[in-house]
Parts: structure tokens; C-alpha cells; sequence
């Protein structure tokens, strides 16, 4: 590997770090579902958007996305897919615990909910496309390129993730209160509904 292909590589790791770490659906939900739910139920969680993040990617890499993004009433029902989905998993986070009737949400997002959510995720097909067509580094090698950028991505994106997920257990280990415990949830859910509101107000744009 010469000294070029090394410093573009190290590039396009500070992207890929950027433009994961910030809050976005994935990372903001897994906060949450571990302060709602624990370890376990977060892990399960992280592993099905780890399933349907590199789902995403090939989709990406193949040219599959850019034909679906490219019909404007399939962006439409994406884009409402995730929306309402997100809606969903903030209730979930919202009311985890709580013992009101209808609304009381005893199981936790799983491994599917973590795929699906990736599939219906505006920003998951917007940094993938951006790292994966971007960035170039290895000149005359794109196979070469795009499998270390693979091994980047996910590299960095496991603790990245892992991470948020530690925070939400963190939250969730303080044997806080009941009330304090649904009042952080809340807020959990709350930031899921800003970058629903976000994720709206820029569709609309």
C-alpha cells in the first residue's frame, strides 16, 4: 500500500467517523432501547442494524439504490416507511415500563426491527452512497477500494455504535427511579421524534 492509498484510507476513516458518530435514527434508537431495555435487548438491536446497514451498503455498491432513489413516489413511500417506523420505536422507548393499559410496551425492538429500520432509513442510504461513490483513494483498483472501505466502515462502525448502546445501559444500570427512569426514556423518544421532525421538514424542502 504506498503512502497516497494510506493517506486517503485514513481520510475516508475521519468521514466515515463524522458522518456515523452524529445523532441520526440508528444511534439515537440505540441509546434508547439500551436505557429502556438493557444489554441484551440492545445488543440484539445493534446487530440487526450492524445486518441491515452492510444491506444497505451492497444495495449501494450494486447500483440498486440509486435506481430506487431515483423514482420519486418510492423516495415518498421511504421516506413514510421510516417515519412511521421511527414514530414506532419511539413509543416503544417512551412507554417501556410503564404500566399504563394499552400503551405499556413489555418487549424490546430485536434484531428485525434493527434490520428494517436500516432498509427504510433515508440517512443509512445517504452515508452509505456518499462513502461507497466518494472518497476515491485507490486508483486503477476499485475492487481493492471498496473492500478496504467495507472493512473501514464496519470496523469503525461496530464501537461506534457499541458505544451509544453503553450509554443507554449506563442510564439504565443506575437503579434510578421508576419515574426518572420513564422521564430519561421519554427524553430518548423525544430526540427519535426530533429527527423524525428534521427528516419531514427536509423531505418537504
Amino acid at each position: 500500500m504506498t503512502p497516497d492509498i494510506l493517506t486517503g484510507a485514513l481520510t475516508f476513516a475521519a468521514a466515515v467517523i463524522l458522518l456515523i458518530i452524529t445523532p441520526g435514527p440508528g444511534v439515537l434508537s440505540t441509546a434508547g432501547v439500551g436505557s429502556a431495555f438493557g444489554f441484551r435487548a440492545g445488543l440484539r438491536y445493534v446487530t440487526g442494524l450492524f445486518i441491515g446497514t452492510n444491506l444497505v451498503t451492497f444495495a449501494v455498491i450494486t447500483g440498486l439504490a440509486a435506481v430506487v432513489l431515483s423514482i420519486p413516489w418510492l423516495r415518498t413511500v421511504l421516506m413514510a416507511a421510516s417515519t412511521g417506523y421511527l414514530l414506532y420505536l419511539a413509543s416503544k422507548i417512551a412507554f417501556a415500563g410503564a404500566k399504563i393499559a394499552f400503551i405499556e410496551a413489555k418487549s424490546a425492538p430485536g434484531i428485525g426491527s434493527g434490520v428494517f429500520l436500516q432498509l427504510v432509513n433515508p440517512k443509512a442510504y445517504a452515508v452509505n452512497s456518499a462513502l461507497i461513490t466518494g472518497f476515491p483513494f485507490w486508483a486503477g483498483n476499485l475492487t481493492a477500494e471498496t473492500l478496504l472501505k467495507l472493512l473501514i466502515m464496519n470496523t469503525i462502525w461496530v464501537p461506534i455504535h457499541l458505544g451509544w448502546l453503553w450509554a443507554g445501559v449506563a442510564l439504565h444500570r443506575l437503579n434510578l427511579s421508576p419515574a426518572t427512569q420513564r422521564k430519561i426514556n421519554i427524553a430518548m423518544a423525544a430526540a427519535l421524534l426530533g429527527v423524525v421532525a428534521l427528516a419531514v421538514w427536509s423531505a418537504l424542502r
